[in-house]
């Protein structure tokens, strides 16, 4: 444990800045997961209603991912392989669905 003064208070910012910063990520991978949930649903039985809540999710999912990596949690790039998976996943499921 630190003894200096500053180097206790800095600890304990990292702790807290650690736990603020897990929240964020744990909170990007429950809305993607819950999204690549609906995208499947929707690809077994497309919906209109479906349609909508996936469009939704898609929606939640992107405007944390952008509040994460506004707030230096996850880096830039990372962000955007994350969007760019759930962009995917929506256009890989919708082509083998117009397939079949």
């Amino acid at each position: 444990m630190a003894n200096i003064k500053s180097a206790i208070k800095r600890v304990q910012i990292a702790e807290r800045n650690r736990l603020h910063n897990k929240s964020y990520k744990s909170a990007v991978k429950t809305l993607m997961k819950r999204y690549f949930t609906t995208v499947n649903e929707y690809a077994a039985n497309p919906t209109p209603e479906l349609e909508k809540e996936v469009g939704d999710r898609l929606a939640a999912a992107y405007s944390k991912i952008d509040k994460a990596v506004k707030r230096g949690v996850i880096h830039p790039n990372t962000g955007a392989r994350r969007k760019a998976r759930l962009a995917k996943a929506l256009r890989s499921q919708t082509e083998t669905a117009a397939k079949a």
